[in-house]
């Protein structure tokens, strides 16, 4: 599970109009003096590339007070230290009640329709010693030894969804797929549903629920609040009938765990399963597609990759995944944070209740940090990349995301090794959302491998 979750509502992006960036001037505070408009924020084109306008924050606004298209006001922290120190900070709170607005029971912030669906004590919404009780039971399901344990299932399901793939040609000389629609969604959605314990004869339910959740910006109003809410209901009903029927699996384990004096609620482990299969598979979605993209783009480093491979060699893949978290991760911000009391962060005068918004998409381009920080080298080893987070919330599936995105690069670029882009790359568009950074769709073709 990743400390990572999108912007409520449809209107997350674009953010546009000739009133849509109150922000330009500097706020009292602000530690470095803007030179020049800020550059425009959340509209489609910055979806594309934020690279540039992060650029310019980290040099001129590092702890920047913005209007968000939600309305909402945060602060963005853009440069590396500045960030760290943010992740790991106690008096940056989880927990919604801190913020100053009541823009959480509003729908403004946090995952669309948890509230209504009594969904919010989960990891991503709560403080010590609640989140420290809770990280405890969850940490058991993601050990290394259970990780290792999955990479047969993982190898599985690559293989059955690129088989699906190859097939579905029908003897073409050249083959086309969407990489995100037939491969990327699909591939975390079953993991995470098998990890969890969800029967096989559900799982295609599931997927629809997370399809419409992470389609957020462009679905019917009130789709996602209604999916949450189906995935809320049966979640409940699944607690219910493992309780008599016990297995191997993380809803058994959770249950094994309140039955054993753990003190977890039903609404706990509901809300924890939710949020593990919401936050679990959208960030290896965007982890698997902006991975592929970026290596198809970077063909130098694509071959240097595929020539690894075929040596039988896997370190350049285990170092390469960290290099792509880092250059194009799937989290582009880390979810909401709320001041408990005035700070100052990077120079920035930060007021009780305001939220904070770290960007990770900016610090872990920093160049006071990274050499060449926008040149994807995937020997690159000096490499502390914040794409999981830091401190107390670090991404507690990490492990089992890094397996799913290692396993299915490699598989993918040895059976299908001239995959290339079936589209010029101003033509693709990335979803709508605040928080996650991710494809709508990534259209490859391919040489169908022989039968």
């Amino acid at each position: 599970m990743s400390d990572a979750r999108p912007e409520a509502g449809p209107d997350a992006r674009p953010e546009t109009g000739p009133d849509a960036h109150p922000e330009s001037a500097a706020p009292a505070g602000c530690p470095v003096a803007a030179a020049g408009p800020t550059p425009a924020l959340f509209s489609w084109q910055f979806a594309a590339d934020p690279y540039p306008a992060y650029a310019w924050l980290r040099e001129h606004a590092p702890v920047h007070r913005t209007r968000l298209p939600s309305g909402v006001e945060a602060w963005l922290v853009t440069r590396y230290p500045d960030a760290r120190q943010a992740l790991a900070d106690a008096r940056l709170s989880k927990n919604p009640a801190h913020h100053s607005a009541a823009a959480h029971g509003k729908g403004k912030t946090g995952i669309p329709g948890e509230r209504s669906a009594n969904l919010m004590t989960h990891l991503l919404n709560i403080d010590p010693p609640d989140h420290t009780r809770l990280r405890r039971l969850v940490s058991k399901a993601f050990t290394p030894r259970r990780v290792a344990a999955f990479a047969p299932r993982i190898q599985e399901l690559t293989d059955r969804l690129i088989d699906a793939m190859v097939e579905r040609q029908h003897g073409a000389q050249r083959g086309s797929a969407d990489l995100i629609h037939e491969f990327a969604f699909p591939l975390p959605i079953y993991a995470i549903c098998d990890l969890l314990g969800v029967p096989a004869e559900d799982q295609d339910d599931f997927r629809d629920w997370a399809g419409m959740m992470i389609r957020h910006g462009g679905g019917p109003r009130g789709g996602v609040a209604r999916s949450v809410k189906k995935m809320r209901a049966y979640l409940a009903e699944l607690i219910h009938r493992k309780r008599a029927d016990l297995g191997d699996d993380l809803i058994s384990g959770l249950i094994r765990a309140s039955d054993h004096g753990e003190h977890l609620t039903e609404n706990e482990a509901a809300a924890m399963c939710f949020v593990l299969l919401f936050a679990g598979f959208e960030t290896t979605v965007n982890l698997i597609g902006n991975g592929i993209y970026a290596l198809l783009r970077n063909p130098a480093q694509r071959e240097l990759l595929q020539k690894s491979l075929a040596a039988g060699d896997t370190d350049l893949l285990t170092n390469g995944i960290e290099e792509l978290l880092r250059y194009d991760g799937p989290v582009e911000l880390a979810t909401w944070r709320y001041a408990t009391e005035e700070l100052t962060l990077g120079g920035a005068r930060i007021a009780e209740g305001d939220p904070v918004l770290v960007v990770l998409a900016a610090a872990d381009r920093d160049p006071a940090r990274f050499t060449e920080p926008d040149v994807l080298d995937l020997t690159r080893r000096d490499n502390p990349h914040l794409g999981y987070g830091h401190g107390i919330h670090y991404c507690l599936g990490a492990p089992l995301a890094r397996l799913e995105g290692q396993t299915a690069l490699a598989t993918l670029l040895t059976r299908l090794p001239d995959l290339q882009l079936a589209a010029e790359p101003d033509e693709l568009r990335w979803r709508g959302g605040l928080i996650m950074r991710g494809l709508r769709t990534l259209p490859v073709e391919f040489t169908p491998e022989p039968s």
